[in-house]
């Protein structure tokens, strides 16, 4: 296991760390860059995205509470200034999805997910180093959430609004998704942000809230069935559960334990283990011999979209080691060593620093997909490496 965590910690500080500070970090105009395609070429003009700077921080603040280097402590200050300065909205609260280069805003909607992942990176910072500024930015984009966002009614959370807090005709997080008004994704990443805030401010209304989206995923978007979560529905939670996103699956099973056991009770726990094991299960119906785990796939057509990306082996890595740590579970800990050898066979540059998006199921790498942009950024390989470093394993 020592040998395990070694190559983790090099791969996060010599490859991916390492690239964020020397390619990314924008002298100029402050922050981080927006892109560098796939085929590393800067792109200094290009928009800057609220989750790829928030990711970012997170990324930094917890590199630094686990390593203590200092650089990685003014890699995250520096992005905690520029999304306090240039992402926050002063006048109505949240965060900006976008601004230009030049830190002005561009698309100024409310994307729950992007206010969610500046809670977990801002919460992470004051995790990491006691920060006031930090914290309270992070109460605030909580309070802004649930003040704006949370759903009474039906319970749950809306997808997106206006800049005002309004209701807007399109929701997507991204061209991929449904324009649906709630979604699994943004109700993972606000519990995986919750639970973060939690750690550093005992709040009863936050924790009552973790405890209610634990229930929303245990009793409705859980597909009972399958076992997969369902990933789109309508403000009654009426959804089509046609789509099964093994990532997804793999990287809920453990964020759900971690939520249950950062709340520290017994009960919950015993409920919550058994369910987060099978939906494990589920999401190992995308493992591949080559030890990857693949993308997605479609029930009404069949259809399987085979292409190996990189976060989704970061999550199949994370989420098997959590089987193994807590229920002993061997054969789990061997798939994700099979997969970690894929992602450092397949998916690491080691020449040019970072990693390839995905592998595309004919064996060619994907350098169609960004090495950092909007969506390719420091968080689902610099938690693998620091969750593996960090587990009792």
């Amino acid at each position: 296991m020592e040998e395990f965590k070694k190559s983790m910690q090099e791969v996060l500080e010599d490859n991916i760390l390492r690239f964020w500070i020397d390619k990314m970090t924008d002298h100029e105009n402050g922050g981080y860059y927006g892109q560098i395609d796939g085929k590393d070429h800067l792109v200094p003009t290009a928009d800057k995205g609220a989750i790829l700077n928030a990711r970012i921080l997170w990324s930094f603040a917890a590199a630094y509470r686990v390593i203590g280097k200092k650089e990685y402590l003014e890699a995250a200050e520096r992005a905690k200034r520029y999304i306090i300065d240039h992402f926050y909205d002063k006048e109505n609260g949240g965060v900006y999805w976008s601004v230009d280069y030049k830190g002005n805003p561009l698309d100024t909607k409310k994307q729950i997910y992007a206010i969610g992942f500046t809670i977990y990176g801002m919460s992470e910072y004051a995790r990491a180093t006691g920060d006031k500024e930090a914290l309270d930015m992070a109460k605030k984009l909580f309070h802004d959430i649930e003040d704006h966002a949370f759903d009474s009614a039906n319970n749950g959370y809306t997808e997106a609004l206006t800049r005002t807090w309004d209701k807007i005709e399109d929701m997507r997080l991204s061209d991929k998704d449904e324009n649906q008004s709630k979604t699994m994704n943004t109700h993972l990443h606000i519990i995986e942000p919750y639970t973060n805030l939690y750690r550093v401010w005992k709040n009863p209304q936050l924790e009552k809230q973790i405890r209610n989206l634990l229930n929303i995923f245990c009793n409705t978007i859980l597909n009972k069935t399958t076992y997969h979560l369902d990933l789109f529905f309508d403000d009654d939670w009426k959804g089509k559960r046609n789509i099964q996103s093994f990532g997804h699956d793999i990287e809920a099973s453990w964020l759900l334990h971690e939520t249950a056991l950062v709340l520290n009770d017994k009960k919950l726990l015993a409920k919550v283990e058994p369910i987060i094991r099978k939906i494990a299960d589920a999401a190992d119906e995308g493992l591949r011999k080559d030890g990857a785990m693949v993308y997605e796939k479609w029930l009404d057509t069949g259809k399987m979209d085979e292409e190996r990306h990189w976060w989704v082996q970061c999550e199949c890595v994370i989420g098997h080691v959590n089987l193994f740590e807590h229920f002993g579970d061997e054969e789990a800990l061997g798939k994700a060593v099979r997969c970690w050898a894929f992602i450092q066979k397949h998916l690491i540059d080691w020449t040019n620093g970072e990693w390839h998006w995905g592998i595309y199921a004919d064996g060619t790498t994907n350098q169609t997909d960004d090495k950092a942009g909007f969506w390719k950024c420091p968080y689902h390989n610099s938690r693998m490496c620091l969750e593996i470093m960090e587990r009792n394993i």
